[in-house]
């Protein structure tokens, strides 16, 4: 695999999720220093361990995504230490299943505060260092739902929507400054998340399986690889985009 992102330093939040540990491993394989920005400081430690027994370059910010002044700390941290932060990649995120009624206030303010507010902290931290190198990419993990919402999924798919659209202002706002901005818009993808929901319902990955013309629901290696071509110098006209990896599956 080509070195696309050799002497580069990406940032990824979330990064010890399923998605996550998948888009990490992308682009240390492809020669980034990457950064495992998570909550849990014991799974980033075990991602940052694999990286590095595989060969690769990694290190973590064990981070509470909703204190903005640890995620401007965090990134001092990396730019104080000399290092350049070539993509961030926002891709934490949580779900808080239920409709209108189903959801306590908790809940709908839990999930602006790891869905959006983080990303407009991160990017806010960022973006002025971006400025200064002379460009860089953002990539933004949003959601199939934010586009097309499923029913029963109110806080999630509003937020997903609310990523949508701070990604293309963003991109509208910083092109000028080649800054690329775009976000992947991913339908169902096997997690350890959508398992555990699996067990939760009593669905089974079948039949999720036969609702996708394609014949299967997607793989993180597969949004992984959309990313880090996102993020990489083959994209170099892509701005501002929000791109669909759903195998052509409808809503449900």
């Amino acid at each position: 695999m080509a070195n696309r992102f050799e002497n580069k330093t990406v940032i990824v939040t979330g990064g010890a999720g399923g998605i996550g540990d998948a888009i990490c491993r992308r682009f240390a394989s492809e020669g980034a220093f990457v950064w495992v920005a998570d909550s849990n400081a014991a799974a980033a430690e075990a991602l940052a361990a694999s990286i590095r027994d595989a060969g690769g370059q990694a290190d973590i910010g064990a981070l509470d995504l909703c204190d903005a002044n640890a995620i401007h700390d965090f990134v001092a941290e990396i730019t104080n230490a000399g290092q350049t932060i070539d993509v961030l990649c926002n891709n934490a995120g949580i779900n808080r299943r239920g409709a209108l009624m189903e959801l306590t206030p908790q809940d709908w303010s839990l999930s602006f505060k790891v869905n959006v507010d983080a990303i407009f902290h991160m990017c806010q931290a960022v973006v002025p260092h971006m400025q200064r190198q002379g460009g860089g990419a953002i990539v933004n993990t949003a959601s199939q739902w934010g586009l097309h919402p499923a029913p029963g999924h109110i806080a999630y798919n509003t937020t997903k929507a609310a990523v949508a659209a701070f990604t293309q202002n963003l991109a509208r706002d910083y092109a000028k400054d080649k800054i690329r901005v775009n976000a992947v818009c991913p339908g169902e993808v096997r997690t350890p998340m959508l398992e555990s929901n699996l067990a939760r319902t009593g669905r089974s990955l079948e039949e999720l399986n036969a609702l996708v013309p394609y014949g299967r629901i997607g793989e993180p290696e597969e949004v992984a690889a959309l990313v880090a071509f996102l993020a990489s110098d083959e994209a170099p006209y892509l701005c501002g985009s929000l791109i669909e990896i759903t195998g052509s599956q409808a809503v449900a």
